[in-house]
């Protein structure tokens, strides 16, 4: 770290004062900021976690009826039972300044599937359908809980700057700055008694 420059004297001094205060002050507000970030990431992680165990268990779903119409109906079949969404909407949350996906949403399209189909393409259509939104839901809560994550690292660095770097300096550099000031006043005083020796 590059040296501190402090003004001389007693504006050093407060100088040094002040510059202490405010990192205390900016280690105080990270540890608020961590302590709701923490709270989140608990919920979050929760969340992607249940949304991939929702998402696996639909994929198989869609994976099973997948094979059945592909078995029943032919490869035809299975082109029409497996149509994308026209459109994602996702909605967004933010939290202490940081942005992440909270929901996401898939529309399907609302034409009706060309051609008539056995009842293993319809079960394959929703199942299909079932497992995208199930797996757009999780790559919303994934993309969240890692948003969230990188950010309590972030902030974590931050604050071990502050506690572990900045603030130790700057109290060092006070002691010195102190011990400085009152040395120069003990030799000022010494020079002053000199200066006006008292008489007898």
């Amino acid at each position: 770290m590059p040296e501190l420059r402090t003004p001389p004297g007693r504006a050093g001094r407060l100088w040094l004062l002040h510059r202490l205060e405010a990192a205390r002050h900016a280690a105080d507000l990270l540890d608020r900021k961590l302590r709701i970030l923490y709270r989140e990431q608990d919920r979050l992680r929760r969340r992607a976690r249940e949304t991939g165990t929702a998402w696996q268990a639909a994929w198989r779903a869609a994976d099973t009826w997948g094979l059945r119409t592909a078995l029943l109906g032919g490869r035809r079949q299975l082109r029409l039972a497996a149509r994308p969404p026209t459109d994602v909407g996702i909605t967004w949350q933010t939290i202490m300044g940081l942005s992440y996906p909270a929901t996401a949403t898939c529309h399907a399209a609302t034409t009706n599937p060309p051609g008539p189909g056995t009842t293993a393409t319809v079960e394959a259509a929703a199942a299909y359908r079932e497992a995208l939104e199930a797996a757009i839901t999780h790559a919303a809560a994934a993309a969240a809980y890692r948003a969230i994550s990188a950010e309590v690292t972030a902030t974590q660095r931050r604050r071990r700057a502050l506690t572990q770097r900045w603030i130790p300096r700057l109290d060092e550099a006070l002691r010195d700055q102190t011990q400085r000031l009152e040395e120069a006043e003990r030799a000022e005083a010494i020079r002053i008694r000199w200066a006006h020796p008292t008489r007898d």
